[in-house]
């Protein structure tokens, strides 16, 4: 029998709601067993390894709620095209690119910030990319511009669902092009990308990643390798989702925690795919695409929780929204409410949502995976989302602080490749919302992105995701400037920056301040993520 080993952080700043002024935390065999003080952590461990921690902050690791690590990996390693700013800087940066015998993958285009939104030809791409395939995804991953070459190597496209003979590709017809693009990419170039994306999200201070795969999203060989990768030590953990209608058998073989993910009930606000009650105000002709309706999402429900697993989609539009709800109904006749609840069914992205609709998904106990970066991106009173919808429907979209007030568990999440994993943005983003009365305290925006993405992956055991005895030791030791407690209500600042209401500091997210960066990041005692040197 080994003696348990125990490590003993001094001198620093620890985030725990038992101990709001820590300086000190011991973790012995895994597990965080005392929180605390310095002199007292000296007394009551002897014979810990000390780490001393300067001044450092210490705070539980993120957990990023919704991720397509393939996809990200490539975008990490490949051609970025999120700085481009009109066609023609895109063909250049294809022309750049292309290399014979390799398929060029690339995401980030969003013409909504270009100096001119006309996009490339068809032939334009042939010829910037001499015959290679192509694939450039659009920044919200809903629709593609791509080759000839890779068309060829789609069978069906051009009968499908949102083809286009030059513009970008759409629904079904998307799908088939990405396919065919996931088939040409080498083993080796997703293994190379998927542990780019995996070492990206720990030293960003993660320690978890909801993968959020699909037949239509990355295909099961993509997970199978992921999750294998993820096994190995000195990584994240991966949580994979599969998103198929049907697919309870499918998910089990393949490991994944539920029937859940981007199982499409709509497309995005960005490709004007999203489901509306009202047409586009800039596409008059369109209120999007509707890929469920509620019958089918009831039976997709029902089946998850007659399996014991988690069922999901993903939901963005009013029209879509309101199509979910109605499925949770019929769901509740046929399994009833206490087993509907039991399983936490998630959705992901549900950005037009009313109060009513809240408080209905939270008595069901459905997880809201969230993704506050949208609203940075494209909300305020000229972005993307008031060119889509107009003023008085984007200032209602991520209504976070009445969704939360409804009872429903907000989980935070990137949906990387489309919005970085920066969880301290992300923080940022949920606190600092661009529709004032939308956004969540800070300390509720960083609950959102650690403790409530484990809840959401359906670990409920009131600990993990906080620094508290008993806790799994996921942390993160950061360099962080001034620790302060803020949100963006005034009169919940008056109240909670009195000492005596005892909660702890984050750091100062407001514009303008300094990032905190990344010294350490430790999952179950295991260091993923290393920059910090200094020990006691």
């Amino acid at each position: 029998m080994t003696n348990a080993r125990t490590t003993l952080l001094l001198g620093g700043r620890i985030y725990s709601p038992s101990a709001p002024d820590a300086t000190a935390m011991a973790i012995t065999d895994g597990t965080v067993v005392w929180v605390g003080q310095d002199g007292p952590a000296r007394a009551l461990h002897p014979d810990a390894e000390l780490v001393d921690l300067d001044g450092a902050f210490v705070a539980p690791a993120f957990v990023d709620a919704h991720v397509h690590a393939t996809a990200t990996g490539l975008h990490l390693t490949g051609l970025n095209l999120a700085n481009i700013r009109s066609a023609g800087e895109l063909l250049a940066a294809v022309r750049d690119a292309a290399r014979p015998g390799q398929v060029l993958v690339a995401h980030g285009w969003d013409e909504s910030r270009w100096s001119d939104s006309r996009l490339p030809s068809r032939a334009e791409i042939d010829e910037a990319s001499n015959g290679t395939p192509v694939y450039l995804s659009r920044v919200d991953v809903h629709s593609a511009l791509v080759s000839s070459a890779l068309v060829a190597l789609a069978a069906g496209v051009h009968e499908a669902p949102g083809w286009s003979a030059d513009g970008p590709l759409t629904r079904d017809a998307h799908h088939l092009v990405r396919a065919a693009m996931r088939e040409a990419i080498t083993p080796q170039q997703r293994r190379e990308a998927q542990r780019a994306f995996l070492a990206e999200a720990a030293a960003r201070g993660v320690v978890s990643v909801h993968e959020c795969a699909g037949p239509d999203i990355s295909g099961a060989e993509d997970l199978t390798d992921l999750l294998a990768l993820a096994s190995e030590p000195g990584l994240p953990e991966v949580v994979g989702y599969w998103g198929e209608r049907g697919g309870v058998d499918t998910a089990r073989a393949l490991g994944a925690r539920g029937v859940a993910g981007d199982l499409f009930v709509d497309g995005a606000l960005g490709s004007r795919t999203a489901a509306l009650h009202e047409p586009y105000a800039d596409a008059h002709g369109t209120s999007g695409t509707l890929y469920l309706d509620a019958a089918a999402i009831a039976e997709h429900v029902g089946a998850c929780t007659e399996a014991e697993l988690q069922a999901g989609f993903h939901v963005i539009g009013d029209a879509a929204v309101a199509e979910v709800v109605e499925g949770f109904r019929l769901a509740e006749k046929t399994v009833g409410r206490r087993a509907l609840a039991a399983r936490h069914h998630r959705l992901e992205h549900v950005e037009m949502i009313d109060a009513d609709q809240a408080k209905a998904l939270a008595g069901w106990g459905v997880v809201a995976s969230v993704q506050p970066q949208f609203d940075a991106e494209w909300g305020g009173t000229h972005g993307m989302y008031v060119d889509r919808l107009g003023g008085e429907r984007a200032a209602k979209l991520n209504p976070f602080a009445a969704m939360a007030a409804e009872g429903l568990l907000l989980a935070f999440g990137s949906d990387a490749p489309v919005t970085p994993v920066d969880p301290w943005a992300t923080v940022r983003a949920g606190t600092y919302h661009r529709t004032p009365g939308s956004g969540l305290s800070a300390r509720a925006s960083f609950t959102a992105h650690t403790r409530a993405g484990h809840r959401a992956a359906g670990v409920n055991d009131g600990v993990t995701g906080s620094l508290v005895p008993g806790a799994p030791a996921h942390y993160a030791i950061w360099d962080a400037e001034d620790l302060v407690v803020a949100t963006p209500d005034s009169r919940v600042q008056r109240w909670s920056t009195d000492p005596r209401a005892g909660v702890p500091p984050l750091p100062n997210l407001t514009e303008g301040a300094t990032p905190p960066r990344c010294l350490r990041t430790v999952r179950g005692g295991q260091v993923i993520h290393d920059l910090f040197t200094r020990t006691a």
